[in-house]
């Protein structure tokens, strides 16, 4: 199948590692040019040698609003346009909420709700103008069923389905499709972080690969995807319960 990828310009967050890397390889894979970000610029820079199309790498916080504002202001000056772009952050610490701080609150917002607020401001009006997009925002399947002990990103992220349903009934008209992206129990370093092994929880009986998340990622990047916007998808191996 041919996905309608070849040189489209796609902005990845946190491409470093990860799911945001796999997602970065498996658009260039498929011939689209990539803008990338994350905060470590040595992983950054090894992820950007491993592409093989055109890309753009920089160094980025992406809790920064002007930060955020320069590199898609680059990303748009180098490519002439921006096609895709697909948020992306680590998650918040793992606590119940009798241990959580007012601090640990405005942290979680800033680095899962106003990122991904940063980067939609900025990049959706362009893709408006060209009456085509694709905006991707990875949460987690926490925003379908809430994890015990992990009620920052429960509820963060939970605002980003929010944001992500709304932006899509109003881009919808000018053919720019958004949508939720929601991992479960992928082999990550925040997993390793969170040291769980859910194994016995996943119908499948084991958890997922960055790939084939990103598998997902491509297909709603390209334009194939062209009937599906304002969704939220699990790539969770069935671990989700509701219907």
């Amino acid at each position: 199948m041919d996905l309608g990828l070849k040189d489209r310009v796609a902005i990845v967050a946190a491409a470093s590692k990860g799911l945001g890397k796999a997602i970065a390889l498996g658009l260039a894979t498929e011939g689209a040019k990539l803008a990338i970000c994350a905060r470590g610029e040595e992983a950054l820079q090894q992820t950007a040698a491993e592409i093989k199309t055109e890309v753009l790498a920089r160094p980025l916080d992406v809790t920064d609003e002007k930060s955020v504002c320069a590199f898609i202001a680059e990303t748009r000056d180098k490519f002439g346009r921006i096609d895709i772009c697909v948020t992306n952050a680590g998650g918040p610490p793992a606590k119940q909420f009798a241990d959580t701080s007012v601090d640990d609150w405005r942290k979680a917002v800033d680095l899962n709700f106003l990122s991904t607020l940063y980067f939609a401001r900025e990049a959706l009006p362009l893709m408006k103008e060209r009456r085509w997009g694709r905006f991707l925002a990875i949460t987690s399947v926490a925003t379908l069923q809430p994890v015990d002990g992990l009620i920052l990103s429960n509820s963060v992220r939970s605002a980003v389905r929010g944001l992500v349903k709304s932006l899509s009934n109003e881009y919808a008209p000018y053919n720019v499709l958004v949508n939720n992206l929601c991992p479960g129990y992928t082999a990550t370093e925040r997993l390793q972080n969170l040291n769980l092994h859910p194994e016995a929880q996943i119908p499948l009986g084991r958890v997922g690969t960055p790939e084939e998340f990103a598998n997902l990622a491509v297909f709603l990047a390209s334009e194939r995807s062209s009937y599906i916007t304002g969704v939220s998808i699990p790539v969770d191996g069935g671990w989700t319960k509701g219907i």
